[in-house]
């Protein structure tokens, strides 16, 4: 499974930032290609999410790997709200002590952005 995320998120969810937020409107066919994916991808994982607690049953590895793509959803101009179970498993995994002082190294980097609530 770390090879999901080795091979999904990583190289998937970078292009997503590169053409999003680094160059948005340089390549609209590129940034419309990967932000597709993008949401291909969290689709997927909000599926296995619905009768998963953590992608692997068990807080993993796995987990770790991804949550930090994760995590920049507002970068990747994401709407959370369309992955409810991405939404609990990310919120699960940011109030974790150790995400919350991880997060701040090597130097701050502000709160830990939160989705807004799912409207019901």
């Amino acid at each position: 499974m770390v090879n999901v995320a080795d091979g999904g998120p990583g190289p998937l969810l970078g292009q997503v930032h590169h053409f999003t937020k680094f160059n948005p409107g340089k390549s609209p066919y590129a940034q419309d290609r990967y932000l597709n994916e993008g949401h291909r991808l969290y689709g997927v994982l909000n599926q296995r999410l619905e009768d998963h607690k953590f992608i692997v049953d068990d807080y993993s590895m796995v987990d770790i790997a991804v949550w930090p793509w994760i995590s920049r959803f507002e970068w990747q101009t994401i709407d959370m709200n369309l992955y409810p179970n991405i939404v609990r498993w990310y919120r699960e995994i940011a109030d974790r002590p150790a995400v919350q002082s991880g997060y701040q190294v090597p130097k701050p980097a502000g709160d830990i952005p939160m989705p807004e609530a799912i409207e019901s």
